[in-house]
């Protein structure tokens, strides 16, 4: 029943009782007993208002991807004590280092890096952003200028890092434009770990083929390592190419691959690749053909995307 109906009835249930007050005992009680009750129903409800939720419990949709905002509207909830603070995320100007903007950015100068030194035994990824703006370049797009800490995951060495990053503007997809220097990320010498994996795998009777990289529990066999590194170098070609402001892409799952016959002293790789897009939460699947040698690096010849999977899930994230 409505409050203001409980209190209509109430009051005259007290009227009624409060006339017989001084002709009855039991009635005279029942009259005070019904005015307490009313006195403890009005301080109890009091009047309606808009209350605030307190506490340390998640947040209403926590069960969202926490990347899954789109860019412009973007907020962030955080809890200070025991208050629910929700504040609007910054996309111009000096930015916040832990709000998305920034971190959207990092991870495209992440897959730069890799495109650039990665090999089956380098593979960087982004550790920290330190600061972070951005402006719009009129006629050009927007640009970004990043102070970071980058992270080679093989050896866990780390270096620190300064990019400027440029997202083109107009229509239509283009590559964002990167530069980007860094100290002591590549102190780590892989020469020769490369070295003696060119020379096992060159030879066309030794050829490699694997499937489900890292598998539904999130497990890979020792000897697959390389591979899984190797087509994250690769797929970084393909996550830089199709990155933008709304997008943040990173490699879920090598689906298959297969090495082919070794062709003017590169290795050359056939792989099927999951890549998990974590603002729409697609499983976004591409076919590349790629070849590696420690003297040229990663060359991607070709990339393919692969139909729509609506119903795929990523596997259990791994890096390493």
């Amino acid at each position: 029943m409505p409050i203001h109906t409980q209190l209509a009835f109430l009051r005259t249930t007290i009227l009624f009782g409060i006339s017989f007050l001084f002709s009855d005992l039991t009635v005279w009680s029942m009259g005070w007993t019904l005015l307490i009750l009313l006195v403890v129903l009005i301080v109890v409800q009091g009047n309606p208002t808009v209350t605030v939720r307190t506490g340390s419990g998640p947040p209403v949709g926590s069960d969202q991807h926490p990347n899954s905002v789109p860019l412009g509207e973007d907020t962030q909830t955080t809890t200070e004590g025991e208050s629910e603070v929700v504040e609007k995320v910054m996309t111009t100007g000096m930015l916040n280092p832990s709000h998305y903007p920034a971190r959207r950015a990092a991870t495209v100068v992440q897959h730069y890096l890799n495109t650039r030194y990665g090999s089956p035994y380098r593979w960087i990824f982004l550790s920290k952003v330190h600061s972070g703006s951005a402006e719009d370049v009129a006629e050009m797009g927007r640009k970004y200028q990043l102070e970071l800490t980058m992270q080679e995951m093989i050896s866990n060495v780390s270096g620190q890092c300064s990019a400027e990053l440029l997202f083109p503007g107009g229509e239509g997809q283009s590559a964002p434009q990167v530069q980007a220097s860094c100290e002591g990320l590549l102190q780590s010498n892989t020469t020769a770990q490369e070295e003696a994996f060119y020379q096992q795998h060159r030879a066309s009777n030794n050829l490699v083929s694997g499937n489900n990289i890292p598998d539904s529990y999130g497990h890979m066999e020792t000897s697959m390592k390389p591979f899984w590194q190797l087509a994250g170098v690769a797929s970084s070609f393909i996550m830089l190419r199709e990155s933008n402001e709304s997008t943040l892409y990173n490699m879920a799952q090598v689906a298959n691959f297969t090495q082919l016959e070794t062709e003017n002293d590169q290795l050359r790789f056939n792989y099927h690749v999951l890549l998990h897009e974590m603002i729409s939460q697609e499983i976004i699947h591409w076919k590349l053909l790629f070849t590696w040698s420690p003297e040229q690096g990663v060359k991607v010849l070709q990339t393919e995307l692969q139909p729509k999977c609506n119903h795929c899930e990523a596997p259990p994230n791994t890096t390493n």
